[in-house]
């Protein structure tokens, strides 16, 4: 066993939520450790080579959601960070060779919608404006701490008083939808405003997207306003591809936290978080090192956070059955493909780069097929008929392929982490091909442009990436699990029950994408407590 240098911190887990700890720690003026169990950098926010000459982004894979202050403050331009916007941003496909897609230009996405319904048409905006303005309020509560319920302290008080100042000016009107959103269905909440099922159904892959539930499931609204924040290129709601891969999000990150001092070690998995008289002292690693800090944060998520990295003795009991409690159940596989050509769609032909290959592909016809597609999965089978969810990066940035050839990321729902027969390790890659027939119903192409292939399951993507079952936001959005009540209630303020360990993950508010918030909030709060001599760095 060999003692190492001490530091001010150790952020254990290299995703990007804990790059941007880092990164504002050391800005605060503290001498940062980051330590990942992965070879390279960035969790599943990531940039990898799985075949040789191909850079795919293994895991997530579009951006929207990274936050414009972490951007600015951490001056992610500067160390290499830019986004292409996409346009147009959806393509959805019909079996009967219809179609429709989603353009920046609004007029250009009225016709398109008025070829389904010119009612929808003319309702869009009012759609959208809403969505608008409950994403502007959400957004605004995403960068503060959620109070803690219920309020004990001072500061409780004030973050709730301030919370109701907040809403009295989102106005009655809005507060009341934004209620109806936090507990309704996607189906329910698009039913109100439009009458076609291709419209409602391209709209709906937001709200289910990562969740274990379908379009009738109540909360799955609120994942669909939750997709609709952010901002590419100065357009809100835009989502866009970063260059190099989502990779190169978490490069810049790590490139500006190492500017300012942050160390960081790869393929350095941590066996045990350590402590002294009762407060963090450190971690020790997989292979007996120790480095002491008087303040960890973890990036994990909670439950391997606090049943794998924390022994039962440094926890309370009923602490350790709530973080039991959260609800964490994958649903979503990963396949990423490099093609010989681009698809070549029946309801748009041609295999020449045109805008159905730069949007995201929906192949989701109708709001039935998705609950039957949820149905299958609330069995315990992959979906018969999937929702996918298709994008080509290579439309964008032809850096991550060699010239011809292209990169087709494909998000499949669902695909439920536990199965009522068999297991993942048998069922991959016969479940893979399903979901390629499946694409090749639209596009009959693709099996034969085919060239390398990857499959992540939910079960690959708990073993790769340390996502407990498979879940990619660290724990399910939903309401019980949101603000105050996320990671559990009573300790939604990134700190623990034990004094200098924190969270900075997405299991924490306010949730799951690749928003940097997380980290954002969490090192506030480190900072806050170190000022006040709390913990001592």
């Amino acid at each position: 066993m060999a003692m190492m240098r001490k530091y001010d911190a150790i952020v254990v887990g290299a995703g990007h939520n804990g790059l941007v700890t880092a990164g504002y720690l050391a800005r605060g003026g503290l001498k940062v450790l980051v330590v990942e169990r992965r070879p390279v950098l960035g969790g599943a926010c990531v940039t990898e080579e799985p075949f040789a000459g191909y850079r795919i982004s293994t895991a997530s894979y579009v951006c929207s959601l990274l936050d414009p202050g972490v951007i600015a403050d951490l001056e992610l331009g500067r160390f290499g960070y830019e986004i292409f916007p996409k346009d147009p941003s959806s393509f959805t496909p019909l079996p009967d060779g219809r179609f429709l897609l989603f353009w920046q230009d609004e007029q250009k996405t009225f016709d398109q919608i008025a070829k389904f319904s010119r009612r929808d048409a003319e309702r869009f905006p009012r759609y959208e404006s809403l969505i608008n303005r409950l994403a502007i309020f959400a957004e605004g509560q995403f960068r503060k701490t959620p109070v803690n319920l219920p309020p004990l302290t001072p500061e409780d008080w004030q973050r709730l008083f301030a919370l109701g100042g907040d809403l009295l000016r989102l106005g009655w009107k809005d507060s009341r939808a934004l209620a109806k959103v936090m507990r309704s269905s996607v189906k329910s909440f698009l039913d109100d405003y439009f009458e076609s099922d291709v419209l409602k159904a391209t709209l709906a892959t937001d709200g289910v997207i990562g969740f274990n539930g379908g379009p009738s499931t109540p909360g799955s609204a609120y994942v669909l306003l939750h997709h609709c924040m952010g901002e590419v290129g100065g357009k809100r709601g835009l989502w866009g591809f970063v260059r190099g891969g989502m990779g190169g999000i978490a490069q810049a990150l790590a490139r500006s936290a190492e500017a300012r001092g942050v160390d960081f070690r790869v393929s350095a998995p941590v066996a045990k978080i350590h402590f002294r008289s009762g407060a963090a002292a450190g971690i020790v690693m997989e292979n007996g090192d120790e480095v002491e800090a008087p303040v960890v944060v973890s990036n994990a998520d909670p439950r391997r956070t606090f049943l794998q990295l924390i022994d039962k003795e440094h926890l309370a009991a009923s602490f350790r059955s709530r973080v039991e409690g959260i609800r964490m159940e994958g649903s979503a596989m990963k396949i990423n493909l490099v093609l010989g050509e681009l698809p070549d769609f029946k309801s748009r032909p041609g295999t020449t780069l045109g805008p159905q290959h730069k949007g995201t592909i929906h192949i989701c016809p109708s709001l039935r097929y998705m609950e039957e597609a949820w149905r299958d999965a609330a069995a315990g089978r992959p979906s018969n008929h999937p929702m996918l969810e298709c994008c080509i990066p290579t439309a964008y940035d032809d850096s991550l392929a060699p010239a011809g050839r292209h990169i087709l990321s494909i998000f499949v729902q669902y695909a439920p982490y536990r199965l009522a027969e068999g297991s993942w390790d048998d069922l991959k890659d016969a479940y893979a091909d399903r979901v390629i027939d499946a694409l090749a119903d639209y596009a009959p192409n693709v099996g034969s442009a085919i060239i390398e292939r990857q499959v992540l399951t939910p079960l690959d993507l708990e073993r790769e990436f340390g996502l407990t079952h498979g879940n990619i936001f660290h724990g399910d959005m939903v309401l019980n699990q949101l603000y105050s009540f996320r990671p559990v209630r009573g300790w939604a303020q990134y700190r623990t029950p034990i004094r200098g360990l924190y969270l900075c993950g997405s299991g924490t508010h306010p949730g799951g994408g690749v928003t940097g918030l997380p980290g954002y909030n969490a090192a506030r709060e480190i900072l806050k407590d170190v000022g006040a001599g709390k913990v001592k760095a």
